[in-house]
């Protein structure tokens, strides 16, 4: 929709939020290239002039808007602020992206074609194309991964002002930002916009459950506010007699979380008992170390309240892969509530809240990184060799974004961090691709173990190998991490003749297999699903579902070559952790 001007009013619209804009940038800490923001600003109101959003507001409102989130809630600096203002112009105007290296920089220029590269969705009709759009979305993040946080302030704002689109096309960008950009966000450390965007994606996917959650929660929100007050009372007075500097406040679980656990647990909202949470965010002081007064903080805390023994969750001596520290404490409150309490530096706060931005910002020399270098070289790895085939290049992706993590002890007592689902064989890889060829089993908890068993956190493992061990096949099926797969498969296309094996057997029969999938219906969980199921090479004939809305059944008839390969599919079905029951029926007699 476009008209050839806009009213005063408008025209003041957008000044005023370009002035929020510059004030925001001066008071973060990169605030010196206002001159440069503004060429920025004045190039892409000129290109966008006279055009609106469906809403009818100046389409210049949203690349404004995406700028103001990039550097409030994502803190990054005037290069990315100008790529967000500049980002749909060489999309939608005849400007180039040499024309913006030419008015700019390469490094803005660079961006720009990164976000117009990944324009449009992610979502497609046919799994291989909708594979080959992920492909194309890591390959432009791993160029410069502003590009990523520049997209998600993107899809942020567009979740936010979704209610302009018609209903179809609100599901289709709900369904995405919850199968990607969500999980994107987590991986990044973004936890708010993570949050927000779970929120948002589950009120345009389920907008009846929403509304009645949403509403419960607005009942007991005035109570919660009264239990808070009450319960941070003593804990005033004795971080305050401890000396420190902090700030402690509450916060309510979020909508979609509430929705997890209802549907994990099988009950209602007035059985959820866990709704609020506290926060302290302190300054440390120079007499002991971050860690050491986290855990000063939490004697003080059980001192007062008691503890539940099991739910301590220490992000401090094991940060999160994604750069995450925190130490999490769950005590009994005056009323007889479980309240969980995050304990963190300001330090820590500012990198759960900023997440990659703010890890760049404490970074004190190359490798510092941790978790989130290391998972940004797996993907660099992984796409220097990609798979022919797009659908399982997806599946790889997808289970590695998804995942939770499990962490395991070397014999040293050296911590790895690997996804949920994955096998001893995954590890002896990531511990080196050497190790993974010689593979044989491993000694978990002093037991021998298969390469095709599944790590649990805290299990000590010792890898065990032998010379005489070399790659087959069917470790294909076995292994869960990109670096495993990419890893096996690089392993035959240098032994010439052996890569027609990865391939089903010719001579064998084909066999009709029954699937019985129950499960939480989350976003995402069914393409997951079928994935899983295109990678083993199955040929489905009938796919059933059914959903309460909770929970869903998924029955399914394909033709499979192998019992083998249907245990393994089934493993990994297994594996998905919205995924309750699979149970498989087949008959492979001649």
């Amino acid at each position: 929709m476009t008209t050839n001007v806009f009213t005063p009013a408008e025209e003041a619209m957008l000044e005023q939020e370009f002035q929020a804009l510059l004030t925001d940038y001066i008071h973060s800490p990169h605030g010196n290239r206002v001159e440069l923001i503004t060429r920025a600003y004045q190039l892409a109101k000129s290109a966008h002039h006279g055009v609106r959003r469906l809403s009818g507001e100046p389409y210049m409102m949203h690349p404004l808007s995406v700028a103001r989130i990039v550097v409030n809630e994502i803190g990054l600096g005037s290069t990315s602020i100008c790529a967000a203002l500049l980002h749909d112009v060489v999309e939608d105007t005849d400007y180039t992206v040499e024309d913006i290296e030419r008015m700019f920089d390469k490094k803005i220029a660079t961006i720009v074609e990164g976000l117009t590269k990944l324009s449009g969705g992610v979502f497609a009709d046919k799994a291989m194309k909708q594979a080959e759009n992920v492909r194309k979305l890591m390959l432009t993040m791993s160029d410069d991964i502003r590009v990523m946080l520049v997209k998600l302030a993107d899809r942020l704002h567009n979740m936010r002002t979704l209610a302009a689109q018609r209903p179809e096309k609100q599901r289709k960008i709900a369904a995405e930002t919850q199968y990607i950009y969500a999980p994107m966000a987590h991986r990044l450390g973004l936890f708010p916009i993570k949050t927000e965007l779970e929120d948002l994606s589950f009120k345009y996917e389920h907008p009846e459950l929403y509304a009645e959650i949403e509403a419960k929660l607005a009942e007991v929100k005035e109570v919660q506010a009264g239990y808070f007050e009450e319960f941070a009372k003593p804990i005033h007075r004795k971080l305050t007699m401890m000396g420190y500097t902090y700030k402690m406040y509450s916060r309510t679980k979020s909508v979609y979380s509430i929705y997890k656990k209802m549907t994990k647990k099988g009950v209602p909202f007035e059985q959820i008992y866990d709704l609020l949470a506290a926060r302290i965010v302190f300054e440390p002081t120079s007499d002991f170390s971050e860690k050491d007064q986290c855990w000063m903080i939490y004697s003080a805390l059980t001192e007062i309240y008691r503890p539940h023994p099991e739910r301590i969750r220490d992000w401090i001596s094991m940060p999160k892969a994604n750069g995450y520290e925190a130490l999490h404490v769950t005590v009994m409150s005056q009323h007889g509530q479980w309240i969980e309490v995050q304990i963190r530096t300001k330090r820590m706060h500012e990198l759960a809240e900023h997440g990659l931005a703010a890890h760049w910002r404490y970074k004190t020399g190359e490798g510092s990184g941790g978790g989130l270098d290391k998972w940004l070289k797996e993907i660099k790895d992984v796409l220097a060799n990609p798979d022919p085939d797009a659908i399982a290049f997806l599946d790889t992706f997808t289970l590695n974004l998804f995942a939770h993590e499990v962490f395991v002890f070397t014999p040293k007592g050296d911590i790895r961090t690997l996804a949920q689902g994955a096998t001893v064989l995954d590890l002896a890889y990531q511990l080196h691709s050497e190790l993974g060829e010689h593979c044989i089993g491993a000694k978990v908890n002093r037991t021998t173990r298969p390469l095709s068993y599944i790590l649990q956190s805290g299990d000590q493992v010792e890898v065990l190998t032998s010379k005489k061990q070399q790659p087959e096949p069917e470790w294909l099926e076995i292994a869960v991490t990109a670096k495993a797969k990419d890893a096996i498969k690089k392993y035959f296309r240098k032994a010439k003749g052996l890569l027609g094996l990865i391939q089903p057997d010719k001579e064998a029969k084909a066999k009709i297999a029954k699937l019985h999938i129950t499960g939480e219906d989350s976003f995402g969980v069914m393409m997951r699903i079928m994935n899983i199921i295109c990678d083993h090479k199955a040929n489905m004939r009938e796919l059933h579902v059914t959903t309460d809305g909770k929970l869903f059944r998924a029955d399914a008839e394909m033709v499979v070559f192998k019992q083998k390969v249907l245990s393994q599919m089934c493993m990994k079905l297994r594996a998905i952790e919205s995924v309750h029951s699979v149970e498989s029926k087949v008959d492979f007699e001649s």
